[in-house]
């Protein structure tokens, strides 16, 4: 129902507004989901490597894991080829600048940091080598910010012959990837069953981090306290 509500309340529901009102309270509408779930999901499967193989968490955080990232990646925005083709190009004049935004298949995932203007412009982040933390809230946009939002998205996914100058620049800077539509977004709601999309990058925010403190407290390993017996048996159905 609420994914639903969200759509309605939107005049123009092409594109999700970032920022904007989720109808939860303190959450607002995340402006790159998608980038952002792949490099959650990628960098906690990543952490896992670390743990024996027979770990009941490692398990079950990597089922999950996995299954959540093969929803987000089979969706992909207009333009996705494109874009990544630029990106190839970019990362092949400057190998070693971008190495830390490559994914194991050879493909790159890019978290956009929101600048101090809150502005979110898809064509120009000049990427500083610097690990960039995914977050879920953001500030409110004034009607200003949002008509350029609009604007910018239009041009995003948008493709266009570049001229050697903006050829050039695009090798200086990171393009961020072309957003999701809100029919997109709506579907990986939905298959993923876990509330809105925002709702979800908490959870994988949370365990991207709980997976440090799994590892450091060597979960895997026995329990120097053994239960009683019948310790771990509740509300069994009866015969």
């Amino acid at each position: 129902m609420r994914p639903a509500l969200r759509l309605l309340a939107n005049a123009k529901p092409r594109y999700l507004e970032p920022f904007a009102p989720t109808g939860l309270t303190g959450l607002n509408t995340h402006p790159s989901p998608r980038p952002t779930l792949i490099y959650l999901y990628t960098s906690t499967l990543q952490k896992l490597q670390a743990f024996p193989e027979n770990s009941a968490y490692r398990k079950s955080v990597e089922a999950l894991s996995r299954h959540r990232l093969q929803i987000v990646e089979a969706h992909k925005p207009a333009g996705f080829d494109v874009w990544l083709e630029r990106v190839k190009k970019t990362v092949g004049a400057e190998p070693e600048r971008f190495a830390q935004l490559q994914r194991p298949d050879g493909s790159f995932t890019f978290v956009a940091k929101q600048e101090a203007d809150f502005t979110d412009n898809p064509r120009g982040m000049e990427w500083d080598g610097e690990k960039i933390t995914p977050g879920t809230e953001g500030p409110a946009r004034t009607p200003q910010e949002s008509a350029e939002w609009h604007k910018i998205m239009e041009e995003a996914t948008t493709t266009s012959d570049k001229s050697e100058a903006d050829h050039h620049e695009l090798s200086m800077k990171w393009e961020n990837e072309p957003a999701l539509n809100a029919d997109q977004i709506s579907a990986i709601e939905n298959e993923i069953g876990a509330g809105l999309i925002e709702e979800v990058i908490q959870v994988a925010e949370h365990e991207h981090e709980l997976v440090n403190e799994m590892h450091k407290n060597t979960v895997w390993e026995e329990l120097e306290e053994k239960p009683a017996p019948g310790q771990w048996s509740y509300f069994e159905r009866g015969n």
